[in-house]
């Protein structure tokens, strides 16, 4: 009785560190303020994940087993959530003056992956695919947020840097709209994919 470790990071480092719009958000915020600026809200998006591992590994997937048709609709919000988030990014600009508005801090982090259908269908898989049953719920929960927190840490910031440096090219020039309307299309498509089914 236990979590197949090994096999489950793997699964997790391909989940973290993949398109989806919690890394959407991070490319983002990293263009747009820095990375430094941006890094109280990769704090948040970090721990904000342990806000449905452990609800879930606790008990709530039984309850989302059990009453269906809430989470479902629940699920429809948050995408609506994230495609609204997105339509803003869109709409960002590189170039403004620096000072002119502040970055989105660690409590607005915190809560992109509670409104993250991606986020809910990874927890769910991780819980379903790499728990051996009979596995101690506190056990299992522990490993899996232990494994998420070091692929988030080692990954999420990357994203930020990654949106940092396309930042200082673009910035200002011709390409700042195609690019920040690019990063907009992903994250709905990725929210898409998530809700079609297509994958997690």
């Amino acid at each position: 009785m236990s979590v197949a470790v090994g096999s489950f990071l793997v699964f997790a480092a391909s989940q973290v560190g993949t398109p989806g719009p919690a890394n959407m958000a991070l490319l983002a915020t990293g263009a747009r303020y820095g990375l430094a600026g941006a890094l109280p809200f990769v704090a948040g998006v970090v721990l904000g994940k342990q806000l449905i591992i452990w609800p879930m590994g606790l008990g709530l997937n039984e309850l989302a087993l059990t009453y269906p048709t809430v989470f479902a609709a629940l699920k429809w919000i948050s995408a609506a959530y994230i495609i609204w988030l997105a339509w803003k990014v869109a709409n960002l600009r590189l170039d403004t003056a620096k000072g002119r508005d502040r970055a989105p801090g660690f409590f607005a982090g915190l809560i992109v992956h509670p409104l993250n259908p991606k986020a809910w269908a990874m927890i769910t898989a991780a819980f379903t695919a790499f728990v051996t049953p009979g596995t101690p719920a506190l056990q299992a929960t522990a490993i899996i947020a232990t494994c998420f927190f070091a692929t988030q840490v080692a990954l999420h910031p990357i994203w930020t840097l990654g949106g940092d440096r396309i930042a200082r090219t673009v910035a200002g020039t011709g390409a700042e709209r195609y690019l920040m309307w690019t990063l907009a299309a992903l994250t709905v498509a990725s929210v898409l994919f998530v809700l079609l089914g297509g994958g997690s």
